[in-house]
């Protein structure tokens, strides 16, 4: 069976989808950091948040000193424990950035930022010889 729409209805439909109404939600628009501007930012006098969005055992194989472990698919029931951070600039990284996108769009929509991804992520951070912690999973400080 097939619907027909009010010609009006479809051109007034189709508007709010081009204006972005009826759009899915998409990714918060987050800058890239460096390795060595975050390194220089980590040795500066205010520090960034650094939240590492990997599962935990990622974490413990190997973390950005001083980042804070906060799995992506944990970002909305844990809110409460960045508030003090939600003006503070927090960068955050995975493996390959889609977690992160994933935890900046649900810190984006509760209100923090500036928010920033490491460029390359942890690999990148590996991969130019900058140092590595190892340890257990930490909550923000």
């Amino acid at each position: 069976m097939r619907v027909n729409f009010d010609p009006a209805l479809r051109a007034g439909i189709l508007f709010l989808f081009l204006c972005g109404l009826l759009a899915p939600a998409s990714a918060a628009p987050i800058g890239d950091v460096t390795r060595e501007e975050l390194k220089a930012q980590l040795e500066g006098p205010t520090p960034p948040l650094v939240l590492d969005v990997r599962t935990p055992e990622e974490y413990a194989a190997g973390h950005v000193p001083g980042a804070v472990n906060l799995p992506h698919d944990q970002a909305a029931a844990r809110l409460e424990e960045l508030r003090p951070y939600r003006d503070r600039t927090i960068v955050l990284y995975c493996k390959s950035g889609r977690r992160a996108g994933i935890a900046a769009d649900t810190l984006a929509q509760a209100g923090f930022g500036p928010l920033r991804h490491l460029a390359g992520d942890m690999p990148g951070w590996v991969s130019a010889g900058l140092p590595v912690e190892k340890a257990a999973a930490d909550t923000p400080r």
